[in-house]
């Protein structure tokens, strides 16, 4: 099914089944059947197997890299006598981010099964699940499910009576945005500071407590029972070519019905905010969006035709996918304003262990606040661009880089709004 069939779209990932947050209510619609089936035909679902049925799926990492799932998994090194990790990001503190937490209220058993097919694939023993620290009634949801999948007996020692040990643990932060950096999330579950790590070694390599550790988004994993059960070759029939399967998209700002919509991806922008979203708030007209999550680049409303909701389409039209958290904007937003809060978000939640960023972050939220109040010059905009050139890959994680592309590409896309904002003081000093 592709994106061009959304309104007769069955959710996958949230179906509309009361109580699915109950193993009782999981188990009679499927539920664990996958990790079952696994787990009772080694021969046929070997690991590699597994690996590479995921791999084959092309799961798109649903976190904001969109990298390849399967081929991820593959990067683990063959078992020896060290621990091994599978970490499990549910942090999701990015402005416009908020879809994670419907898997956790209404369907995260389909998460955690999604989670321990991945535990078999890489010879996993242990899974940390790490949450945002303000999603705290989320994370008694979801450890009331982790309980049931204990008592079950899908967690815990000898697993269905395999001899399989697989241990779930729940973790949380206190809202560091840097946390939801994967190496920094690493740190913050060591008990440090979250401090991104410089790379390499890879996580794969050298991970939580110095071993092989995968990394995960939520969403992701959710994904991996509905392929085990179907196969790759039907998960490939939904959403865009290459970039399969369905995608929870979290629509906020300026739209009559704001919320998280699971759709295929490919899922035509405009459409995503004029019939799904129901369009702009008291009649008003689209003048921009932000595709996927503050960090991705703003797209002008005359940018949108025929741009769809995957990967080489927002590229080609000069932005990116990320976490598919779509910002829809009104034709009275002041770009100005608008850019200066993600700047003093970005700036809020640098770390501080790179100059470039910690330092960057900082004039560009003071530079834009000159420009916000009126004493801003037309040079400024030009030094906000060097600024942003001068932070983008020059630091060991990329919240430089996240925080420089929306100041490049809304200043380039709105410059006219910008300029004016700076004529007064420019006619000051004529």
């Amino acid at each position: 099914m592709t994106a061009n069939d959304w309104k007769s779209y069955e959710p996958l990932l949230i179906p509309d089944i009361p109580d699915l947050h109950k193993i009782e209510v999981y188990e009679d619609n499927n539920g664990y059947n996958a990790f079952q089936e696994i787990l009772n035909d080694g021969e046929k679902w070997s690991r590699d197997n597994v690996i590479g049925e995921v791999k084959k799926a092309n799961i798109r990492g649903r976190g904001g890299a969109g990298f390849n799932c399967g081929l991820k998994w593959s990067f683990m090194p063959d078992p020896d006598d060290r621990p091994r990790y599978l970490a499990c990001n549910g942090d999701e503190s990015e402005p416009g981010t908020f879809k994670d937490r419907n898997i956790f209220e209404f369907n995260p058993h389909l998460f955690i099964e999604g989670a321990l097919i991945a535990a078999y694939a890489m010879a996993i023993d242990t899974i940390y699940v790490y949450v945002r620290g303000e999603y705290i009634d989320w994370v008694h949801i979801f450890e009331e499910a982790v309980e049931e999948a204990y008592e079950k007996g899908y967690l815990g020692k000898d697993i269905l009576g395999t001899g399989r040990d697989i241990e779930l643990h729940t973790t949380y932060g206190a809202g560091a945005y840097i946390c939801g950096e994967e190496t920094g999330m690493l740190e913050s579950l060591e008990g440090k500071r979250g401090y991104p790590r410089v790379k390499p070694p890879f996580p794969a390599q050298k991970g939580l407590w110095g071993n092989p550790t995968t990394i995960n988004n939520i969403e992701t994993l959710a994904n991996v029972p509905l392929i085990i059960n179907n196969g790759a070759d039907w998960y490939q029939t939904f959403g865009a070519e290459g970039h399969p399967g369905p995608v929870l998209y979290g629509l906020s700002g300026h739209v009559n019905k704001p919320g998280v919509y699971e759709y295929p991806a490919g899922m035509d922008a405009l459409t995503m905010i004029n019939e799904v979203g129901g369009g702009i708030r008291g009649g008003k007209k689209l003048k921009a969006l932000i595709p996927g999550g503050v960090s991705t680049p703003i797209l002008r409303a005359d940018q949108l035709e025929g741009v769809r909701m995957d990967s080489k389409t927002l590229n080609e039209a000069g932005t990116a996918m990320g976490t598919a958290g779509m910002v829809a904007i009104d034709e009275d937003t002041d770009m100005v304003d608008l850019l200066w809060r993600i700047a003093h978000f970005f700036h809020h939640e640098s770390c501080g262990q790179c100059t470039p960023c910690r330092e960057g972050t900082g004039w560009v939220e003071k530079i834009l606040l000159k420009i916000k109040e009126g004493d801003g010059e037309i040079r400024d905009l030009d030094l906000l661009l060097d600024l942003a050139n001068q932070m983008e890959g020059r630091t060991i994680c990329a919240l430089a880089d996240a925080a420089a592309w929306p100041v490049r590409h809304t200043i380039n896309r709105f410059r006219d709004e910008f300029e004016a904002r700076c004529k007064k003081s420019v006619h000051a000093l004529a």
